[in-house]
């Protein structure tokens, strides 16, 4: 029932949609031929931004952007006659010819007969406002009816769902014909979409459906999803399909256009509906439209500031009381600080229940990428999820909701064809049908698999050898240190045509300086009968190395003998022989808990600048190594964790979810030669955080404590780095060896304004820069038992070349290091000046440092 305001509210807004815009009612309809071309002001030329332009008696219609061009795709029957509106111009209307394409430029007249009989000055805006402004008013309603709305109004829902993805490659028809990279594959060139894109060609290159049973309910708020069909293209040769798969899925994640934020491409972008909207976009009512016999108001939004993550397009928005949205259609600005991507479209249809409240129906995200925005060819990716068959408030037994999330049915990748003939919501256009059969052949060309081939080693760095062999990194083959001096290096291993259960791994590497021979022999046996690439994994692990390494430095996807970590700042001398045999079991869980147990036999010796001396009996004694045995537990739990799995590592997708990594050791004296007794517990703690238009932070929160009484290089070394590549878990500004602690608490603090700044300032916006800032913080300390000058039978902290100390404990100070950086520096560097706060009066510190990283992101 509507109220006394409400029903004033929705006259007011009704008349002053018919005085103000001059449009007519229409009715929603489809697509075909374009119409575009500028529209200006008739006396001063100057370009008229949010001109409602559309086909009367029909929902073909579209705005001009803020240059006053204009682009509208209407379809054969959608009229003779095409009309241009605007608050306080004349409504011009133009007829339509039988043509593809027809341009259409219109200059405007000035009206003198408005509303409030007010002068209109040709060629000027009346400035914006959200007071007594009818379009804010009807926004403010539907915020305030958000939560009736929602899906999460309900005790208990359910619905069928059908989702379908794919991924093409995008030119024009005629590229694609005359390619030599085709020409060996008429079967795709000729299997082409030429209908979804006017003046484009699609070639399908993946695919994948779904087809799920979804339950809902909200006290305890829990959704159960019941995957019951399922098909996708698979590359299992080359890539990691389970990983695509997720990629694929966050960059086209579900979007809930009633919360605040709607996760875009690994961004987030506001909502043109949340509470804070109408601070950040301008609302205008174009239009009153009819569907199914129900009055809606067609509302244009677009960004106060065009360079924020916003959206711009059309609401339809009911006038029954609910204020519910029935239709959105919505792009990204061009002017956006969004790499990669020329065009993003996402289209939402919502049905009226029996209820009387609208749920969605069909949802669409389409997004063209390209490494140039002028570009022709590139990828295109779209998303489209149907739903059907509500039924509301029916309640299902509490044991219906218990378990994961997300339940596979037995077989349902393997349905025969008359189950999606039944059970697909939506169709498959004819190139989507034939994309199945045509990459399943083109996996099987020796020319493809020769491409492929070359672009795994380029991509991931590995080079097979025959079909069950790969050889690799190849990015560690060479490389340099002050120990080993010129180090040589060749490595390999089996892949899952070789054994899913069984994989092994080795590499042999020699230093010329050192003389010496370093080499590394694993193997791992998957209990579950899939590849140890394939998650949930649960697998036997055991290996056996002798290789160096530098205390305290650990790296995030990347390899040690990384050639170009092999270039570092300072004296970097002091280092490792290392022996270790390990043996560990791995067991992760679907719901992404996971516990490893370890079993651990260490013997490390100094090496370069290193040497172990302590005093016996008032002398001093060089020890040659020091040898340990632990046995190790590990509990990790991610929630809702996706990443991608690399042939080294898997690399996160991060989401709101926190990341909880527990961690004990034991040392056991006189097992395997195992020297001390000790007990080690660490906690961390990682959590991604969206800050909406402020961008985004990585926070790492640890701590950490050994028991017992031991010698440094068996405490906590501090994560330091000396090489020019910025790393988020390390200390940049700290020495190798500079810190260590038996008890410590750390805080890193990484955040990216994602341009928010730098994007409002003329001329630098060009560059689409954004801007980091980073703060690391640690506190520690050794208690007294564990520090060298009070008990002469531990091992002396090390010393540079002159006798001066270089490893020192924390005092009540923290360490505290800060960065400012500038990233997406050609789309993929970031570039950091470092300083280092605290500490300053040690040996060999630097106080300020440019440090570099590669990042690919959207």
């Amino acid at each position: 029932m509507f109220s006394g305001k409400v029903k004033l509210f929705s006259y007011r807004l009704l008349c002053l949609v018919w005085l103000f815009s001059g449009a007519s009612i229409s009715v929603l309809h489809g697509q075909g031929m374009i119409v575009k071309g500028h529209v200006t002001d008739a006396v001063s030329n100057e370009p008229l931004s949010y001109v409602n332009v559309f086909i009367p008696g029909s929902s073909m219609g579209t705005s001009t952007d803020d240059r006053g061009y204009y682009q509208l795709q209407i379809d054969s029957n959608g009229g003779s006659k095409i009309q241009f509106s605007y608050l306080g111009y004349k409504t011009v209307w133009k007829t339509i010819i039988a043509a593809p394409l027809q341009v259409l430029n219109i200059k405007l007249e000035a009206d003198a007969k408005t509303l409030n009989e007010v002068t209109i000055r040709p060629g000027k805006r009346k400035r914006y406002r959200n007071k007594d402004n009818p379009a804010v008013e009807l926004i403010r309603a539907v915020i305030a009816n958000k939560s009736k709305n929602r899906i999460e109004h309900y005790g208990f829902i359910e619905y069928d769902q059908y989702e379908k993805m794919q991924m093409s490659l995008i030119n024009s028809p005629d590229k694609f014909k005359h390619s030599r990279l085709f020409r060996k594959y008429t079967f795709i060139t000729n299997n082409l979409d030429t209908t979804t894109i006017e003046g484009k060609a699609l070639m399908p290159l993946y695919l994948q459906e779904q087809v799920a049973k979804v339950y809902y309910r909200n006290d305890p708020e829990k959704k159960k999803i019941f995957i019951t069909g399922e098909k996708q293209i698979t590359f299992d040769d080359f890539i990691d399909n389970q990983g695509m798969t997720k990629y694929i899925q966050h960059l086209y994640q579900d979007m809930d256009i009633y919360k605040t934020n709607i996760a875009v491409l690994t961004n987030q972008f506001l909502s043109p509906i949340a509470d804070v909207a109408p601070t950040f976009y301008e609302y205008f009512i174009t239009d009153t439209v009819i569907d199914n016999g129900q009055k809606l108001v067609k509302l244009f939004f677009t960004p106060r500031n065009k360079a924020d993550f916003l959206f711009q397009g059309n609401l339809y928005v009911t006038l029954d009381g609910n204020f519910a949205v029935q239709k959105i259609d919505m792009q990204v600005n061009k002017n956006i600080n969004l790499n990669w991507v020329k065009d993003l479209h996402i289209i939402q249809d919502f049905e009226k229940l029996k209820d009387d409240r609208y749920q969605l129906t069909e949802a669409t995200l389409s997004a063209d990428f390209g490494i140039t925005k002028n570009g022709s060819g590139g990828l295109y990716g779209k998303r489209s999820v149907s739903f059907k068959n509500y039924i509301v408030d029916n309640a299902r037994p509490d044991s219906l909701y218990k378990g994961n999330s997300i339940v596979e049915i037995k077989n349902a990748d393997k349905q025969p064809d008359s189950f999606w003939i039944t059970n697909r919501l939506d169709t498959l256009t004819k190139a989507e049908a034939n994309v199945y059969k045509n990459i399943d052949s083109l996996q099987k060309m020796k020319s493809f698999r020769r491409t492929m081939d070359i672009f795994t080693l380029v991509a991931a760095g590995f080079k097979k050898a025959g079909p069950y062999i790969e050889i690799g990194p190849v990015n560690t083959f060479y490389s340099f240190n002050p120990v080993e001096g010129f180090r040589l290096r060749l490595g390999g291993r089996t892949t899952p045509q070789f054994n899913k259960n069984i994989y092994f791994e080795s590499y042999a590497a020699y230093g010329f300086k050192d003389e010496k021979w370093k080499y590394y022999l694993g193997g791992t046996y998957s209990i579950t009968g899939r590849s140890i690439y394939e998650f949930p994994v649960k697998a036997f692990h055991a290996n056996y190395e002798q290789d160096t390494k530098i205390p305290g430095q650990e790296l995030q996807f990347i390899q040690e003998d990384n050639f170009l970590l092999s270039f570092k700042r300072g004296v970097n001398d002091k280092w490792l022989y290392n022996n270790i045999y390990n043996i560990d079991f791995l067991d992760e869980f679907p719901s992404h808990f996971s516990y490893k147990i370890n079993f651990k036999n260490w013997k490390q010796e100094a090496a370069g600048g290193l040497i172990y001396n302590k005093d016996v009996s008032g002398q001093i004694q060089q020890i040659p190594s020091i040898t340990t045995f632990e046995i190790g537990l590990e509990l990790r739990w991610a929630p809702h964790e996706e990443f991608y799995q690399g042939k080294l590592y898997r690399t996160p997708i991060y989401n709101k979810y926190p990341i909880f990594t527990l961690r004990s050791i034991l040392g056991v004296k006189g097992v395997f030669n195992g020297e001390y007794n000790y007990q080690n517990i660490s906690l961390n703690i990682y959590k991604h955080l969206y800050l909406s238009q402020l961008g985004y932070t990585d926070v790492i929160l640890e701590g950490g404590y050994i028991f017992n009484k031991l010698p440094y290089p068996l405490l906590d070394i501090h994560r330091a780095n000396q090489s020019y590549s910025y790393q988020l878990s390390s200390y940049n500004m700290m020495n190798f060896l500079e810190f260590v602690s038996d008890h410590y608490a750390s805080l890193n603090i990484d955040h990216c304004f994602n341009g928010f700044f730098l994007n409002k300032i003329p001329l630098i916006k060009k560059l689409k820069f954004r801007e980091y800032l980073d703060a690391k913080v640690l506190y520690g300390g050794l208690r007294n038992e564990n520090k060298p000058g009070n008990d002469p039978g531990l091992l002396r902290f090390p010393t540079d070349a002159y006798g001066n100390p270089v490893t020192f404990a924390l005092n009540s100070k923290p360490y505290v290091e800060g960065s400012v950086g500038v990233g997406n520096i050609l789309k993929f560097f970031r570039i950091d000046l470092v300083k280092r706060f605290t500490y300053l009066d040690l040996p060999n510190v630097s106080t300020l440092g440019i440090r570099g990283r590669f990042k690919f992101d959207f």
